[in-house]
């Protein structure tokens, strides 16, 4: 993973470079971002390029009793110039001696213990594959189903041990911990150890949510928050890393609120005509009743959890583009011609007021589904909701 790899974060990126190359690197890092934003692909860059640093050459005594270099001390290795050396190589793929990984698991059977060890091989599968993934991903990729991921004592132990060890090639030994929201009070084995850490060694936390993590640890580290990447920022990406046409990309990145995972989840099913199920939901909705709305629900309870969270977001993004339109006027709003008239069309069956109640019942509807709702129950109470919001049958006709 290298610094070029990761979308945005530019001067976050900068100021990594510069506490490295002058010494100022703090021994317990935190990063703070939320979910999709390139807190996790951003630190593991970074450990990658701590532990491929050249060692600083030994120095000795010499003849008149004063310290003397035997070679000049190695230049600091900048992320645009590393990617050729062996250290960076092995960093990379994850194999790298001094640098290690704490992430949450869960028991295969019961009365196991594991630890991150026993999954490493699907670490750096799923590193390589959903660089932006976030924990339910990574839980999915374990086999861990309906399981309770977790970061044990056990897990404490073994870090413990592992950085009690002089580091084999660099110069330092770097721990990342991802998650470490999954540390419960077994986290307070690591206080100690994270605040008077040996020599050279560096723990890097990713997190997603600080109100999460144990305040004593919270306490220890320098904070470094990740922002999400702009609309613009994803755009580009979708369009140099995954070849998707322009329309496609702006569409994706108006929706997707600066999650780069989401986005990637958006472009899966880029071929769903988002636009055409919205409308007939509203016709479903608006002018045909009860028994067009328990149809409706039947069909989208039949195409799965991503695909129905998918059509709620785009119905929240057009509600907020038709606030903006009120707002600023459809010459300042980035839309496609069919959005902006889709848009247009929302603003004259409801008000500002009205929108913004159907939003949070949309936001509400997508935390239970994530939960595991019954979905055509969930839809059809969420018509009713939306009949009784709007109050009026006018027919959005495209």
């Amino acid at each position: 993973m290298q610094f070029k790899d990761i979308i945005g974060l530019t001067e976050t990126k900068q100021q990594l470079i510069e506490m490295l190359e002058h010494n100022r690197l703090s021994h317990a890092l935190l990063f703070l971002g939320s979910e999709g934003s390139g807190a996790l692909p951003l630190a593991l860059a970074f450990a990658q390029l701590i532990v491929s640093q050249p060692q600083p050459a030994p120095v000795v005594e010499d003849l008149f009793g004063g310290m003397t270099a035997l070679e000049p001390t190695p230049a600091f290795i900048h992320p645009n110039e590393i990617q050729n050396h062996t250290a960076f190589q092995r960093a990379e793929q994850l194999i790298h001696p001094d640098l290690h990984f704490s992430y949450p698991v869960v028991s295969k059977k019961n009365g196991e213990k594991p630890t991150s060890k026993d999954f490493i091989s699907e670490w750096r599968d799923f590193i390589k594959t959903f660089p932006y993934g976030n924990v339910y991903d990574w839980l999915q990729m374990i086999g861990a189903e309906n399981k309770q991921g977790n970061i044990t004592a056990d897990e404490c132990n073994d870090i413990l041990r592992k950085l009690s060890l002089k580091s084999f090639e660099s110069e330092y030994k770097v721990l990342l911990l991802w998650m470490p929201e999954y540390l419960k009070k077994e986290g307070n084995k690591l206080l100690k150890l994270i605040e008077e850490p040996p020599p050279n060694t560096v723990f890097i936390l990713v997190a997603e949510n600080d109100e999460q993590i144990l305040p004593t640890i919270l306490s220890r580290c320098q904070l470094i928050k990740i922002q999400k990447p702009t609309a613009k920022e994803i755009e580009e990406a979708l369009l140099i890393k995954n070849n998707t046409n322009a329309e496609t990309a702006t569409q994706i990145a108006g929706i997707c609120e600066g999650n780069y995972r989401e986005a990637l989840q958006l472009l899966q099913h880029a071929e769903e005509d988002w636009q055409s199920l919205l409308r007939d939901w509203l016709k479903a909705i608006l002018r045909e009743g009860p028994v067009a709305q328990v149809k409706f629900s039947e069909e989208i309870s039949k195409m799965g959890r991503e695909k129905q969270k998918q059509l709620l977001r785009y119905f929240t993004h057009l509600l907020e583009q038709s606030i903006r339109i009120r707002l600023l006027g459809a010459d300042n709003i980035i839309l496609t011609e069919k959005e902006k008239d889709f848009a247009q069309r929302l603003n004259k069956i409801a008000n500002i007021s009205q929108q913004e109640n159907i939003i949070e019942e949309l936001d509400k509807a997508t935390y239970y589904i994530e939960r595991n709702a019954n979905s055509k129950i969930l839809f059809q109470a969420l018509s009713i909701k939306l009949f009784h919001i709007i109050q009026n049958k006018t027919f959005i006709e495209v």
